[in-house]
């Protein structure tokens, strides 16, 4: 077993790899997952998404998981870089000579085994922000922070997120976005059991924010995945700056 507690296949195993595993990378399809995985890197790192090394990517085809790994700067990724899992096993069938497999692998793994085909991870700043004010109003209020969740509605770019799993379409313009929010812990994996009891508390969501240190979105498949980032990434926005103006995320608030 690895520090992150997956299979690691042993060196006959590997040996049977040697010839073909390659063969999982090379691709010039820019839609091949190794490929891919790089291309968003890059992009979300003009985002301020992924800096310093921080965040990650990981898609899966088929019965195969291709993972970013750690430690690497972002923008200068390349397909070689690559880890694949098995996903049935949890076993690595490829890894990288050096690197090291993203520390966000077991959150990964939580998305994809409740049917997702891509997850996300950003250190958007717009997500800590957003993290910070829900728990200043949380501890204002008195409410455990095991149990704070971003809410908001009547904004347009909500219908750029989907009902919730195994549910046709999106929602709507008056339709109220949860997001829950998990606490952080000192080291990635061990944030594994609290995102995975908030998938399961929030069944609907796509997205887990961290306080004070990022979010975890998923999709059906990458497209989906990466707009469905790039919506709440403008929402998590949009509600930092309404919050410094005085507005409300939801109608409850002018009730108050």
């Amino acid at each position: 077993m690895d520090p992150l507690g997956m299979a690691v296949s042993s060196p006959a195993v590997l040996g049977r790899h040697t010839s073909n595993r390659d063969h999982l990378m090379n691709s010039s399809d820019p839609t091949h997952p190794a490929n891919h995985i790089c291309s968003l890197c890059r992009n979300f790192y003009t985002l301020g998404w992924v800096t310093g090394t921080g965040g990650g990517v990981s898609i899966k085809q088929g019965p195969h998981i291709f993972i970013a790994p750690s430690g690497v700067q972002k923008e200068l990724m390349q397909p070689a870089d690559i880890f694949v899992m098995e996903h049935a096993t949890r076993s690595y069938l490829r890894k990288p000579p050096v690197l090291k497999p993203s520390a966000c692998t077991p959150l990964f793994l939580a998305a994809f085994d409740r049917g997702a085909g891509c997850s996300i991870h950003t250190h958007s700043q717009w997500a800590v922000l957003l993290t910070l004010l829900v728990e200043q109003e949380a501890l204002r209020k008195g409410t455990r922070l095991a149990d704070i969740c971003f809410e908001i509605e009547k904004i347009e770019q909500i219908k750029g997120i989907p009902k919730g799993r195994g549910r046709e379409g999106m929602l709507g313009y008056f339709d109220r976005l949860r997001v829950p929010i998990i606490p952080n812990t000192a080291h990635e994996e061990d944030l594994t059991q609290s995102l995975e009891a908030a998938m399961e508390r929030y069944p609907d969501s796509y997205a887990v924010l961290v306080l004070r240190h990022g979010v975890y979105v998923w999709g059906d498949n990458v497209h989906k995945a990466k707009t469905q980032a790039e919506s709440l990434d403008y929402i998590f926005r949009l509600a930092v700056e309404m919050h410094r103006l005085g507005l409300p995320w939801v109608d409850q608030d002018v009730l108050e």
